[in-house]
């Protein structure tokens, strides 16, 4: 690995520790795929923050287009761009990831610029898996197969992940999304529950907002459920990082209804200690893995 190749991957983890939920997974993997998680990690971060940025949508679209373009050259300057690029160029060639993954997570971006509102959660499924699924099939490219393990049901399966982490998301930030005038929990469902879209601006909680997000929460259970059936599926140095994942975010859903569906208040998120539990647990896996002892499903 050459000094700047090392360097970008140093940058990439910067990135990833700091901002990344997910970071607390990664340091269970071995060494190449924790800098490769790293290195998609930060690629999509930045796609993620352009989108998210205050200033006209015009401008957003544009530097979403620039950082597109980066996905697909990796000629000699073009990394200039920004310090992770050559680590992320590195671990497309090695892991094999298809382009075309990460120009579905922009895809996603840049719904973000021009919708605010889904009125159906089919509408909503078609930007989860742009910006959530999608990254589950790069993870899944990263993770590696087991043997024997059918890649279709695999793929199905790491699409599901992602639409139970980005239901989380949508969950867990109900009141940040409606600050910037978005909804993302579905019309259909407001209406269902009686409860006004002007209503989430307004924060309102009552038992018409808890019922609604008690359906959310119960849909993204059952995805929850589909995804963890994916762990035995990939290659065992990945199945500890990958039990992690699900963890730490679904522990976030249980939060939520812990709570009692009060999005309106301080950020719900697990603690530094709540997270570091779950990584000490996913060690003791990635040991009895190496023993050779059975990993728990659940």
């Amino acid at each position: 690995m050459t000094p700047e190749l090392t360097e970008s991957y140093r940058s990439a983890e910067a990135i990833a520790r700091s901002r990344s939920n997910f970071y607390y997974s990664f340091i269970v993997l071995p060494a190449e795929k924790r800098l490769a998680f790293c290195a998609v990690y930060a690629f999509m971060r930045h796609g993620d923050d352009i989108s998210d940025e205050e200033g006209g949508t015009g401008d957003r679209r544009e530097r979403l287009r620039q950082w597109r373009l980066q996905i697909d050259t990796a000629a000699p300057g073009r990394d200039s761009a920004s310090p992770i690029l050559p680590a992320f160029h590195d671990t497309l060639r090695r892991f094999s990831i298809p382009a075309q993954y990460f120009h579905w997570i922009l895809d996603g971006a840049e719904m973000d610029l021009e919708i605010s509102r889904y009125d159906s959660f089919e509408e909503l499924y078609r930007y989860c898996f742009r910006v959530a699924s999608a990254v589950g099939l790069v993870c899944l490219r990263i993770f590696g197969l087991s043997g024997g393990a059918s890649g279709e049901r695999a793929e199905k399966l790491a699409e599901q992940c992602g639409i139970a982490f980005q239901l989380t998301n949508i969950l867990r930030d109900v009141k940040e999304d409606a600050e910037r005038g978005r909804i993302y929990l579905p019309l259909e469902d407001l209406r269902r529950f009686g409860y006004a879209p002007e209503e989430i601006a307004a924060g309102v909680l009552d038992d018409r907002f808890r019922a609604l997000m008690r359906h959310q929460t119960e849909r993204a259970r059952e995805y929850y459920r589909q995804a963890r059936e994916l762990i035995p599926l990939v290659e065992a140095s990945s199945r500890p990082a990958l039990w992690a994942m699900i963890e730490i975010y679904e522990r976030i859903l249980e939060r939520i209804t812990e709570r009692r569906f009060d999005v309106f208040g301080d950020r719900i998120r697990l603690s530094a200690r709540e997270k570091g539990t779950v990584a000490l647990k996913a060690v003791a896996m990635r040991a009895a893995n190496r023993a050779g002892l059975a990993l728990p499903r659940g």
